[in-house]
């Protein structure tokens, strides 16, 4: 089935049509945006456009996406690091660089192909075929401990705890600046850029509530070492909160200050420590996983004055 939708030009008038487009939908890359242009997908006043038209103030522009075609995740023998295992949900350790599930274009090499062999196809279906298991996400350049589910009942019960924000969800990162207090929190709503459409930001409307508690661990004059701990958890939080406080994170390239001397690839950004109640025994269970090996480098460089 055709999924239309249609936008009225409000802003960022004068740009190419397949740039507007790929602001708003974020989500498809501009050449799959491109290739419906010229197949004929996006209209004005029912007139097709070619990808070079400039949109204008008040254009209502008419977009058709061709029907979604989910394609079929095969599992792969990929190296995971297990931190805990058992009949209901399983932590890994997320290196950096890898995607957490599938996505269009993006088939193989996922979090997901992994646990799939691992698990031999035995997570939970909530989530589709695109996403089995998965009840929360890192970003690809973030590393550190994830949940995943194996069946409906312990993926619908962790859920919950996110939604209710009992989660715990400690992180360490290492940011730019030299932090005034010793702890603190950001508590700023988050949602899409109103000009970016690729990127998040603290947004007065249109945004979720969005809440971090920080805690400086050691400082370093042009660096700081903090521990971030979520109280909510929305699409890049820690990365715009602490942006929107003048303390980008290191490496972060979206939202931070460039390109650093340190030869990141992406924002110094861990998630330490994960902690639920179990699905089936009703106690507490907290995963940690150990800072990997680029981020005590960079640590190792700061404290040496490098």
């Amino acid at each position: 089935m055709e999924n239309k939708r249609s936008y009225k030009v409000e802003e960022r008038a004068g740009l190419r049509i397949d740039r507007y487009l790929a602001e708003e939908l974020p989500e498809l890359s501009r050449s799959y945006i491109q290739k419906i242009i010229k197949d004929g997908g996006v209209s004005l006043s029912g007139k097709p456009l070619k990808a070079n038209y400039k949109v204008n103030p008040g254009d209502v522009i008419e977009l058709v996406l061709p029907p979604a075609v989910e394609p079929e995740i095969q599992p792969e023998n990929l190296p995971l690091d297990i931190l805990y295992e058992d009949k209901d949900v399983i932590f890994v350790n997320k290196p950096k660089d890898m995607v957490v599930h599938p996505s269009a274009g993006h088939t193989s090499g996922t979090l997901v192909n992994g646990l799939l062999y691992h698990c031999k196809g035995e997570l939970s279906g909530i989530n589709g075929v695109m996403r089995p298991g998965i009840v929360h996400r890192i970003d690809k350049d973030t590393t550190g401990v994830l949940i995943v589910c194996k069946n409906d009942l312990a993926h619908n019960q962790i859920a919950e705890q996110l939604k209710e924000h009992s989660i715990t969800r400690r992180y360490r990162a290492v940011v730019c600046g030299n932090l005034k207090a010793d702890e603190g929190s950001v508590d700023a709503p988050v949602g899409r850029h109103p000009v970016d459409r690729k990127r998040m930001a603290v947004v007065s409307r249109g945004g979720k509530r969005a809440v971090t508690h920080y805690r400086v661990l050691e400082r370093f004059g042009e660096y700081t070492y903090v521990e971030c701990e979520l109280e909510t958890g929305r699409t890049h939080q820690i990365r715009v909160h602490m942006a929107s406080i003048g303390h980008p994170l290191l490496g972060d390239e979206v939202y931070g200050r460039g390109k650093s001397s340190f030869r990141l690839q992406g924002q110094v950004l861990h998630a330490m420590i994960l902690g639920v109640v179990h699905p089936s025994t009703g106690e507490y269970l907290e995963v940690e996983a150990p800072l990997p090996g680029y981020f005590a480098e960079v640590l190792e460089k700061l404290r040496k004055g490098c």
